[in-house]
């Protein structure tokens, strides 16, 4: 086929090896600054069924660095959007769209469906989920992080090899970590990452050799510098994972994570007469809340506004999706402001929900 001429000449692929390509299966969570690339080269490579998870919209923020997306994309869900361009890139093969959070309730049933998970998440709560659920369904994951300059690529629960928790055994406390909207990151930074996470995943369909199997690959853009580290398979960690099997789909396997932050749900913060809606997200962020009671103070004023709170009120702290308002909820409990909520999901949580 003239689509895979340029694989099929190559004696390491070959049609053997293209066929297998084309009879994979490969799941991506999260179709962000990860994802978007990874996506793209295993979809022009023929990867014959691609699973493409992700419960946010585009937004313009995300254009600077997820550029499978464009300006008519704006307000649309990521999943939704990536699988109407990428069908576009090759029809030939079968492309099914996930327009939701991946939860304890629904990931061992698709990552059954799938041979390879590659994780393009931007939160720890997710990495964790993943990696349990690849351990139960004996799932590899490709594994990719970025921080600013600096990125990192494995492969996890690879031939019963290293997890995530082999290497992470436990999360940083909520919220000591600061995501890309607040920090930054380069833009090219994650398409960078994002392919070696799609290379890493063809290496495994095609049973190559010297896979990122207990192996952490660092670089640095700012520096060109790379680093490889290696790390072996911790079996108490893999034990103490599927000692919590039988309570994961219940969602209270947990991921042992500090400072656990109450939430509420978009549906039971609209019907709460009391509830004052704290939208913390920057002035320019849309789309703009239309509720009574609200009140945008961005989380980065939030702790010098607060004589501006009604302290007889449930406070509802909103932000996109339900991270950065996590962050509100501990920063107001520090002040001794007990009765508030980070509203799950955020803006997200309340467009499903109307």
């Amino acid at each position: 086929m003239t689509r895979y001429s340029r694989h099929i000449i190559l004696s390491e692929i070959g049609q053997n090896g293209q066929d297998k390509i084309n009879k994979a299966k490969v799941l991506v969570v999260g179709a962000g600054g990860l994802g978007c690339p990874a996506l793209q080269y295993l979809v022009a490579a023929g990867v014959g069924t691609i699973g493409i998870m992700d419960f946010d919209i585009v937004e313009e923020s995300n254009l600077q660095r997820q550029v499978l997306y464009g300006t008519s994309s704006l307000g649309r869900n990521k999943a939704i959007a990536a699988k109407k361009r990428l069908e576009d890139l090759n029809p030939t093969i079968s492309i099914h769209a996930y327009p939701f959070r991946l939860t304890s309730t629904n990931a061992l049933s698709l990552f059954n469906a799938y041979d390879i998970i590659l994780d393009g998440t931007d939160n720890f709560e997710s990495r964790y989920l993943i990696n349990d659920a690849s351990i139960f369904t004996n799932r590899p994951v490709i594994y990719g992080a970025i921080y600013k300059f600096e990125g990192q690529v494995s492969v996890f629960n690879f031939k019963n090899g290293p997890s995530y928790r082999c290497l992470f055994s436990e999360p940083p406390k909520t919220n000591t970590i600061p995501n890309c909207s607040e920090i930054g990151v380069l833009g090219v930074l994650p398409g960078i990452i994002g392919t070696m996470q799609a290379n890493e995943a063809i290496k495994i369909i095609l049973g190559l050799e010297k896979v990122l199997s207990g192996k952490l690959f660092c670089y640095n853009a700012l520096t060109s510098e790379t680093s490889t580290i290696s790390f072996s398979k911790v079996e108490m960690e893999i034990e103490k994972v599927l000692a919590r099997k039988e309570k994961f789909e219940t969602n209270e396997h947990g991921f042992n994570c500090e400072d656990q932050i109450q939430e509420i749900l978009a549906e039971k913060a609209l019907q709460n007469e009391n509830a004052l809606f704290i939208d913390i997200r920057e002035l320019d962020e849309t789309p703009k809340l239309e509720l009574s009671q609200v009140v945008q103070i961005p989380l980065s004023q939030l702790e010098h506004c607060l004589d501006q709170l009604d302290k007889s009120k449930d406070i509802v702290l909103i932000c996109r999706s339900g991270i950065r308002s996590k962050k509100a909820v501990s920063l107001l409990k520090k002040h001794n402001i007990t009765n508030c909520f980070s509203l799950k999901d955020g803006v997200l949580g309340l467009m499903a929900y109307k």
